[in-house]
């Protein structure tokens, strides 16, 4: 879980105030990005000026191979640190110096800091998805939980779902070698058996206590339901990744059948509030985050 000091207390490696800060976001579809606005706003009330740079892979047709020029660009440039995003938080590790003990444990890395010529690569996603679920759902049945999506971000979950106590976590995904990968290092560092893999999610979810989707499907530019309406059941709290739409057709069918859930938004935060302390040495005040981005949200989907 994100540790909350005093709102504006400085990490060891704070930055003086009144430092000019470029960083930015290396991904693929990424203009609609909430994170320029949520980490320039939280730099201004550290004293702060930052700017924060949407690297978009899409504008120019590339794709991962793209990677080496963009992050020597950015050390060229005195970039103090970057976002990495989909399709790159598993293709970027090469590139880097160092990985936190997190990043090394799931394999993905969401955030690259620049530091003293050396590019150390963090993840957040997985204390930022705890932060988010643990604000919603803390009483939230664990002893069960289902995992759609073994990816970047959800190699990240894995991790934080077994570590705030899941007895047994089942793995489905599209890619059945990925996910056998990801249960052996979780089962090699949580505890043998507590992972396992199932091919089919009507079968993974009978005895389920809780599903999280960490798959695309559900985004504005991939609409759908990741699961038949039929499988969510009034015992089965559901969690969502995506945050774009927040309310997503997996979220308001899992209502609809009595499901509590957890939307994608709660994981946005988390994520943005690991980074901002990485980049600049400053707590930032999340709950003051998350408000700013539930204001942003709010206004996009009245526009």
């Amino acid at each position: 879980m994100i540790p909350q000091p005093e709102p504006g207390e400085p990490s060891a490696h704070r930055l003086p105030r009144d430092t000019q800060l470029l960083v930015g976001l290396i991904g693929a579809g990424i203009q609609r990005s909430l994170s320029p606005t949520l980490h320039e706003e939280e730099a201004r009330h550290h004293g702060l000026r930052l700017h924060y740079q949407l690297i978009d892979l899409e504008r120019t047709g590339s794709g991962v191979e793209a990677l080496p020029g963009l992050i020597q660009a950015a050390r060229t440039m005195g970039f103090a640190g970057l976002n990495i995003t989909y399709p790159c938080k598993q293709a970027v590790i090469p590139l880097l110096d160092e990985l936190s003990d997190e990043a090394r444990s799931m394999g993905a890395v969401n955030t690259v800091v620049f530091r003293d010529g050396r590019l150390i690569g963090h993840n957040t996603d997985g204390s930022g998805w705890t932060w988010g679920f643990r604000r919603a759902l803390p009483q939230a049945d664990l002893r069960e939980v289902v995992l759609l999506g073994a990816g970047g971000a959800g190699a990240a979950i894995a991790h934080a779902v077994l570590r705030l106590g899941a007895a047994h976590l089942v793995l489905v995904d599209r890619e059945p070698a990925r996910s056998e990968v990801l249960a052996a290092s979780l089962n090699l560092l949580h505890g043998a058996g507590r992972a396992r893999v199932e091919a089919d999610i009507a079968v993974a979810l009978r005895e389920a206590t809780g599903l999280v989707h960490a798959t695309p499907t559900g985004m504005d530019k991939l609409p759908g339901l990741p699961v038949a309406a039929e499988l969510l059941r009034p015992s089965l709290w559901v969690a969502e990744v995506v945050y774009f739409p927040l309310d997503t057709e997996l979220l308001k069918t899992a209502r609809l059948r009595g499901c509590a859930t957890v939307d994608g938004g709660g994981m946005a935060v988390g994520q943005a509030v690991g980074a901002f302390e990485l980049f600049t040495g400053f707590t930032p005040d999340a709950t003051r985050m998350e408000a700013h981005f539930r204001r942003l949200v709010a206004a996009r989907t009245d526009a």
